[in-house]
């Protein structure tokens, strides 16, 4: 009988975090198919029955293998899983940035969360800027960090890595020069760097956003960092609480009228910008009075759960109406229509294309 499953870990720096997330999910639905990504790529069937603390040395005993394959899905010994749906609880890496969502289109597996597209978007912070910035919508000033270039306002700068999220590899600096020494030192930053300005007084607000049944906004968190925090949110605080971003410290604040009316306008238009599918958690910056749109997270730790509490939407409600939309809302369908042969028969022999 098909069962859904819970998809966790990935080579990514955010790889603990998702087994985490991904163990929660797995929990709350009780009859469900657990499926580990390795720090190495490898696909595992493991026991949904798995504490976190299981996987502290890597793949659990007894676990089998899976492989991934185009057009028949998760192979267990050579027969496919029966799977009617993947929940995808895969933070940062390959697990967000669109790389396992194209795998599973190829492979027919229907799963949760954003598409190809959506999570490339989400997770690419300057091409994200861009597309908030060309709608109209309030952000900071984002660039791309180039060491023969300095950026067109002063610091202190915030530099961030420009594909990854969960506040890793995130340093504030005062200059532009300790800004462009990262990225020769700063493993996070290969794959390049984006730099903002620094708010030091800037609040953080985020609040989660879902697709389905219908597009609904949960309460507004203000998060709050631990004591011995650095400048910004950092890693520690937001994660190493025991349940992720469960046990992360929070307040929900009563916002003024206005400020819940610019955090809904603007949280409703960045969903329809990134075609948002699934569960995201959609973070914004308070400054001096104004409110500026700053990323998206398209796969947030433990699905947002902690942010449904108005409207309460209790954990297994959201995971199911995640697994509704994944089968009633395909992330993509492939089409060949218009490819009926007329190019292939009006053509001239290749020797005459080739001149």
């Amino acid at each position: 009988m098909a069962k859904p499953a819970v998809l966790f870990g990935g080579p990514s720096p955010e790889h603990d975090v998702s087994i985490v997330t991904g163990l929660q999910a797995v929990h709350a639905l009780g009859d469900v198919q657990a499926v580990y990504w390795s720090k190495t790529g490898d696909f595992w069937d493991v026991d949904a029955a798995l504490e976190a603390r299981d996987f502290a040395d890597g793949v659990p005993r007894k676990s089998g293998r899976l492989r991934l394959v185009a057009g028949e899905g998760l192979l267990g010994k050579r027969r496919p899983l029966d799977l009617t749906a993947v929940v995808n609880c895969c933070h940062g890496g390959p697990g967000e940035d669109g790389t396992i969502q194209a795998a599973m289109d190829l492979a027919g597996l229907a799963y949760t969360g954003p598409s190809v597209a959506g999570a490339a978007l989400g997770m690419d912070k300057l091409a994200f800027g861009h597309v908030v910035r060309g709608a109209g919508l309030p952000s900071l000033p984002r660039v791309q960090l180039s060491e023969h270039q300095a950026p067109f306002f002063e610091g202190p700068y915030i530099v961030k890595p420009r594909f990854g999220g969960s506040s890793i590899g995130i340093e504030v600096v005062g200059d532009v020069d300790t800004a462009q020494a990262l990225l020769r030192t700063a493993p996070h930053l290969r794959a390049g760097a984006v730099v903002e300005p620094f708010r030091p007084a800037a609040e953080d607000l985020n609040v989660a956003v879902r697709s389905w049944p219908d597009l609904q906004l949960s309460a507004v968190e203000k998060p709050l960092r631990r004591e011995g925090s650095g400048d910004i949110l950092a890693y520690r605080d937001k994660y190493l609480g025991g349940e992720g971003m469960v046990s992360a410290p929070r307040e929900f604040p009563d916002l003024p009228g206005e400020v819940a009316d610019d955090i809904t306008e603007m949280a409703t238009e960045v969903a329809r910008l990134t075609g948002l599918r699934g569960v995201a958690r959609i973070d914004f910056l308070g400054a001096e009075g104004d409110l500026y749109v700053n990323e998206i997270n398209t796969i947030p730790g433990s699905l947002a759960r902690y942010l449904w509490v108005e409207p309460e939407v209790v954990f297994s409600r959201l995971l199911a109406d995640l697994l509704d939309e994944a089968v009633q809302r395909p992330a993509f369908h492939y089409s060949a229509a218009g490819a009926d042969g007329s190019a292939l028969r009006s053509a001239a022999t290749m020797a005459e294309k080739l001149g």
